[in-house]
């Protein structure tokens, strides 16, 4: 079953002085199962935005502990920052990462919000989907006024808090708690100290657009609807909440960005309209960064559309997306970008569980020699299978980048994408081959002192026998998925590249054939003989049909390099 997890990310309004910072990330490292990915200070802003993951009761519970602490620690009457604020921890959204719903999560976000506000005295707001009235769901409605305005918006009827007092805290403020889908928080940075410029731009691009006014478009009077609303004119992209500001730090105007749904408006697109909007108005983008973590995907997506503008091959690593995506954006513009501290599915990765890959060629080969079975012939099976995808995805590559080809770039793009994907698959398979021969080892070292120890090992042997025979299938059927792209590679890539087209397809062969033999030898021991005999029976149907075409294959290749 998939692990639940959420994520947090409370916005506190404290971004210069770092022991207050330090002992707010401290409270909430305190509590068992909460992982801290990221601190992210703001002089300008005087803010700091924190993430951290975790099971939904250890988050809420850290989430508390930081809320409370923030409280005691900072005092918003001494408050100053170019961001929006209205409390001590200004905003607390709850994010489902992975075996949990929205609505789970507004569950706990209600549950935090409630807690809050009985036991720490301080108002606190819903929003997005954990609040169910949407006329006050929307963050920047809540917020409007900040600090400053709230001692008197919490007294009308209609803005009493959610939860806690209905009396201002002077000290804390007041808090806005919710569950909401992924942000990006995104700063686009200008050539101009600007505001005005910054603010027009952000109007441009930003979903709610301007409001209407009579004669001058800037300081005209605004033009209001038969309800007395504001008449609008929308901006180019759903999805985007944008203001412009100066950022003293930095010496430059920024447009401040919070994408709000990254699958329907990509970071790319954001960036790009930015640019245009900027071009527009005399004035440059230079770069950009990002507030906080950003998942893998956006990265990815950057990666392939400046690749694809620039009319070359996307089926290129998954490290040269991200590096792509980070100068074409300039992410780096105002510090390093590490995309191991950046990007959110690489802090949660468990470093073990890419031990062999990530040791050198000589490293691995020198495990393999060693004195103990693991890794084995599994383990070297998926590796073999790898570089044989990756000679087909480098012969894609250097089709699509042939001089007098460049007509034939799309053609060959897709080619090299899909190798990069098979090419990665069969990578993880190196360290889970030897992780699923680990776990049988395991089992065998379970205690057999009683007659209930002894029948829950044998479960135990079985069950891990059964993945252990899995693992090698799965090889088998990535490695013979990767045989189109090698045929075809041997047949109309780069003829210049034939010779590695086929020692490719010798490789798909040998680790096809080694991930069959693991097959068998772990299915031997099975007491289910019935799912023994089904997936050996499969196994041996795709190895012969593999290997009929991968032979007639390298003997075509054979063929042509003899001339």
């Amino acid at each position: 079953m998939q692990k639940r997890l959420i994520e947090c990310v409370p916005n506190f309004s404290e971004g210069c002085d770092l022991h207050i910072i330090k002992q707010i990330t401290d409270a909430i490292e305190t509590v068992e199962g909460v992982r801290l990915l990221d601190t992210d200070p703001g002089k300008a802003t005087n803010r700091t935005v924190v993430t951290f993951v975790g099971e939904p009761e250890a988050v809420i519970d850290a989430a508390y502990l930081a809320i409370e602490k923030a409280a005691h620690l900072i005092d918003m009457r001494n408050h100053k920052g170019e961001h929006p604020r209205m409390g001590a921890t200004d905003v607390c959204p709850l994010i489902p990462v992975s075996g949990i719903s929205m609505e789970e999560t507004a569950a706990y976000a209600q549950k935090l919000a409630r807690r809050v506000g009985e036991n720490l005295h301080i108002p606190v707001y819903l929003y997005e989907y954990a609040q169910p009235d949407k006329k006050r769901s929307n963050l920047s409605v809540i917020r409007a006024g900040e600090y400053e305005g709230f001692a008197d918006k919490m007294l009308l009827p209609e803005w009493k808090p959610d939860f806690g007092p209905a009396t201002f805290n002077a000290q804390a403020g007041a808090t806005v708690i919710g569950a909401r889908d992924f942000l990006i928080a995104y700063n686009v940075n200008l050539n101009t100290k600007s505001t005005r410029i910054a603010n027009r731009i952000a109007f441009d691009v930003r979903e709610a657009g301007r409001v209407v006014r009579e004669g001058n478009p800037y300081t005209g009077k605004i033009k209001t609807d038969e309800t007395g609303e504001p008449l609008r004119i929308p901006g180019k992209l759903k999805n985007v909440k944008a203001i412009g500001w100066y950022i003293e730090e930095y010496q430059m105007a920024q447009i401040s960005i919070n994408l709000t749904n990254y699958k329907e408006t990509p970071l790319h697109t954001v960036f790009e309209e930015c640019r245009k909007s900027a071009d527009e108005r005399g004035a440059r983008v230079t770069g950009s960064e990002l507030v906080g973590l950003v998942p893998l995907e956006p990265m990815l997506q950057a990666g392939r559309y400046f690749l694809e503008k620039q009319g070359l091959s996307v089926g290129v690593s998954e490290s040269e997306l991200i590096w792509t995506a980070v100068k074409s954006m300039g992410l780096d513009e105002l510090g390093p970008f590490d995309p191991a501290k950046k990007i959110i599915e690489y802090l949660l990765r468990d470093a073990g569980q890419e031990r062999l890959v990530s040791m050198t060629v000589k490293e691995f080969a020198n495990e393999t020699a060693a004195d103990s079975p693991a890794p084995g012939g599994g383990s070297v099976a998926a590796a073999v299978g790898a570089f044989g995808v990756a000679l087909g995805t480098m012969v894609a590559n250097l089709s699509a980048g042939k001089r007098g080809w460049e007509s034939r770039t799309a053609e060959f793009s897709p080619w090299a994408e899909k190798g990069q994907h098979i090419k990665d698959q069969l990578l993880a398979l190196v360290d889970e081959d030897t992780r699923a021969f680990n776990r049988i080892m395991e089992a065998f070292g379970l205690p057999k002192e009683t007659d209930h120890q002894k029948t829950e090992r044998k479960a135990a042997i079985q069950q891990a026998s059964k993945y252990a025979t899995e693992v090698p299938f799965r090889t088998l059927e990535v490695a013979a998925s990767a045989i189109p792209l090698l045929k075809e590679m041997a047949e109309k890539g780069n003829p210049n590249s034939l010779s590695d087209a086929g020692v490719g397809i010798a490789c798909l062969l040998t680790a096809m054939q080694g991930a069959w033999m693991n097959v068998l030898i772990n299915a031997q021991g099975l007491d289910d003989k019935n799912w023994a005999t089904d997936i050996t029976n499969r196994a041996e149907k795709m190895i012969s049909e593999s290997k009929t075409i991968c032979n007639l294959a390298l003997s075509e290749v054979e063929s042509r390099l003899k001339g």
